[in-house]
């Protein structure tokens, strides 16, 4: 993968992989972006000559910290903490929390610089950073995640603030957990900054559409992107990976906008829907029940649940990979160019392979990278702040229009970024290109910090 980055570049990547040995998803991000921002470095000298690269790879703060708590059945249990702050040059630090087995610091550091672009891509003065912890809240109870949340709040709060830095949800983290960890944060430092936490409950500072926006925000993406080219999602089947809150989402603004979403997954398997997903039993069974995904098979008559398998061999012509990241490899790209499939937007983050990626843009499919495709969340969490710090409260509507508003301004970055160094219709150059900007002349006007 890193041969065939140019010379520009390639010193800053040797450096990161003998920095960050044993650190995969962070060298596949890095390279992603160095690749990508070539055409930018060679036009603007002063980046390279002022240490822009060298800097921005190299998070302003890493924490990485124990997290005990006590189980039901009275068994201390140990975690591992993480927060990386990687940069606040355009504002605080903004970024989710995800609680899963899988985390480790080479997920929250390649999570934390993706963030990096994507805030800068939104336009709303957010810095980049990401945490999290390998505890895992399924099959937990709520009194274990409360302990747990509250032992990871005693660590992390001293790194926290709403003009210093500003978590949000992530994969296991949803409004049961930000409640956890924000009423934590409050009687610990004796302040309520309701602007400290997004994803908070609506009754209590939370942002209407907060919880449907990185979904959203996706297909409202992929519908700039087809507008482009003259089409829409009237009557396409879209085939989505996942089954939390990203990929019920987007398979519900899917539907609104006349698509015909039919599968969702979970690491049990997939299920088909010819009919469409019906996205009130889909949350029924996910949100509520948290049950498995087969259990929508066995309740809704025509579907079906396919173990163990993935979504990709399904034909369809739009796919939004909503479930984690490296889940698209290119046997599943080929797959699906051969099925027909026109435009693939990514929910989560980094979910494709470099090797699936190219495989799309040589096909001619339009593909959209999450740090454009799914900026939604974290455009309605700024919102979110906003509406905090003015005390104000927007309805479900303006809040909807806002974030269509600013996915098409997301669209519109990337695309004429492309086509200004000479990469039209390719939205990973111009989305990390657009990004990178905005983040590079700011670190040049502030100077060496």
């Amino acid at each position: 993968m890193d041969s065939v980055l140019p010379e520009t570049v390639r010193p800053v990547y040797d450096a990161v992989l003998k920095r960050n040995p044993h650190e995969p998803e962070f060298h596949q991000a890095v390279h992603e972006v160095l690749e990508s921002i070539v055409p930018v470095v060679e036009q603007h000298p002063a980046f390279a000559e002022s240490g822009i690269l060298e800097r921005l790879v190299e998070p302003e703060r890493q924490i990485m910290f124990r997290v005990p708590w006590i189980d039901d059945q009275g068994v201390l249990q140990v975690n591992r903490g993480f927060r990386v702050q990687f940069s606040s040059v355009l504002g605080p630090y903004k970024g989710g929390l995800r609680f899963h087995s899988s985390v480790n610091l080479s997920i929250i550091k390649f999570l934390g610089f993706e963030q990096i672009f994507k805030n800068a891509l939104t336009g709303q003065g957010i810095g980049g950073a990401k945490g999290g912890s390998d505890f895992d809240p399924h099959g937990r109870s709520d009194g274990e995640i409360m302990r747990f949340c509250q032992s990871f709040m005693n660590e992390l709060y001293r790194h926290l603030g709403e003009h210093t830095d500003v978590p949000a949800g992530d994969i296991g983290v949803g409004a049961r957990e930000i409640g956890y960890l924000f009423g934590q944060y409050r009687k610990i430092t004796n302040r309520h900054e309701s602007g400290m936490f997004t994803g908070k409950g609506v009754s209590w500072g939370g942002a209407e559409v907060r919880t449907e926006a990185t979904g959203y925000g996706s297909v409202f993406f992929i519908e700039e992107m087809l507008g482009v080219h003259g089409e829409s999602l009237a009557g396409k089947r879209v085939i989505v990976s996942g089954s939390g809150n990203v990929a019920i989402y987007a398979i519900e603004k899917a539907t609104q906008l006349g698509a015909i979403p039919i599968t969702a997954s979970d690491s049990s398997g997939y299920i088909i829907d010819e009919d469409g997903i019906d996205v009130a039993l889909l949350k029924q069974v996910k949100e509520v029940e948290r049950a498995r995904i087969s259990e929508y098979a066995a309740r809704k008559p025509g579907a079906r649940f396919v173990e163990g398998a993935r979504v990709w061999e399904v034909p369809g012509e739009i796919a939004i990979p909503c479930a984690t990241q490296n889940e698209l490899d290119g046997d599943d790209a080929r797959a699906l160019v051969a099925s027909g499939v026109r435009a693939v937007a990514e929910g989560a983050n980094m979910p494709c392979l470099p090797e699936a990626v190219l495989v799309f843009q040589q096909a001619g499919v339009l593909f959209a990278p999450g740090k454009a495709a799914n900026a939604g969340g974290v455009a309605t969490s700024a919102l979110e702040m906003s509406q905090n710090a003015a005390r104000q409260r927007w309805g479900f509507n303006d809040s909807e229009e806002k974030l269509r508003h600013i996915m098409a301004n997301v669209h519109a970055s990337a695309f004429d970024a492309a086509a200004r160094y000479g990469h039209p219709g390719d939205y990973v150059v111009g989305a990390n290109c657009a990004g990178f900007e905005r983040v590079a002349h700011a670190m040049l006007a502030q100077g060496v910090i």
